[in-house]
């Protein structure tokens, strides 16, 4: 017969293994299957110009959400910082690193009062880069999930993207090979998945592929030998002060990449034609690709966006 004590004793290891079985049981995810079949329909084209919100940091900055609007003819704000997690911008006791700098301009306005009024059509937001420290230590696809469902409650139809980046060049995984394997391991394997399993209705947050879009562009360029103004991954990345590469925030024809890839999710269209003398965000005129690399980057981010079904747009 068991003893009352040896009972007690092993309803406690079981109960511990369960409490333990909770601990580690992983955050609710959408399976694959389940993804694919939320993006199998696309969304329809707008009507015309839409506006837009971006919420983010420095790999958004200024001067693209700038081209962008010059290339729709839209309207667009942003509420932006230096290397700021979601986590950062939702809650209001996290200090947002450059918060100053970055929003002393004419288009900002406060994430949350913005997505309130209804005012925007959509509403384009990323997470912080290093991207697997996000998802481990600032909670990204929960706060991707309460800033989806915030837009959503100003304005039900209102469509969220989010926006694909990019890494240090330097990276010890190697640059091109985190730009193939990153959206599944973490911004649609994680970020999305998790944050559309806690919604409800499991609508979709769909993507614009910039840093997918850079990686085609980049192995384009390297295999023909380079083209005119562009040679390597290196030229679409700033410069400091000193002269030495800035080996994560973009220049002017970075931004014009990215913004182009914007443009092509939001518009369901292809940017080929569209003009590539843009200003910045301060007005200054942007360096503005030759006519052989424009042509490349249009038709490298029409290629991308246009096959995959994350981005809501219909193939060609």
């Amino acid at each position: 017969m068991i003893s009352a004590k040896s009972l007690l004793a092993g309803l406690a290891i079981l109960a511990l293994g369960a409490a333990g079985w909770i601990y580690v049981k992983p955050p609710k995810a959408l399976t694959v299957a389940e993804r694919t079949a939320a993006f199998a329909t696309p969304l329809s084209p707008p009507d015309g110009p839409l506006s837009v919100y971006h919420l983010g940091h420095s790999l958004v900055g200024r001067d693209m959400p700038a081209m962008l609007a010059q290339l729709a003819g839209h309207t667009h704000a942003s509420q932006l910082g230096w290397g700021t997690p979601l986590k950062a911008h939702w809650e209001p006791d996290i200090e947002i690193q450059g918060f100053a700098t970055e929003n002393d301009h004419d288009h900002y306005q406060d994430a949350k009062t913005a997505l309130a009024s209804g005012a925007f059509d959509a509403f384009v937001l990323t997470e912080m880069v290093e991207i697997e420290a996000a998802i481990e230590y600032f909670e990204a696809p929960l706060y991707l999930n309460k800033w989806a469902s915030a837009a959503r409650d100003g304005r039900p139809d209102i469509r969220v993207y989010l926006y694909e980046s990019w890494h240090d060049l330097n990276d010890p995984q190697g640059w091109l090979a985190r730009l193939d394997t990153d959206p599944e391991r973490y911004w649609e394997g994680v970020l999305i998945a998790r944050a559309m399993a806690q919604d409800p209705d499991t609508r979709p947050i769909y993507v614009i592929p910039a840093g997918r879009v850079m990686a085609e562009l980049v192995r384009r360029v390297e295999s023909m030998g380079g083209v005119d103004g562009m040679s390597s991954r290196e030229d679409l990345f700033a410069r400091l002060e000193d002269g030495t590469l800035d080996h994560i925030h973009i220049n002017d024809l970075g931004a014009y990449l990215v913004a182009l890839t914007h443009y092509a999710v939001l518009y369901h269209r292809s940017p080929v034609g569209l003009p590539t003398q843009l200003r910045r965000a301060d007005g200054g005129r942007a360096n503005a690709p030759s006519d052989a690399l424009a042509e490349l980057m249009q038709a490298t981010v029409w290629d991308v966006v246009s096959t995959l079904p994350v981005t809501g747009v219909a193939p060609p």
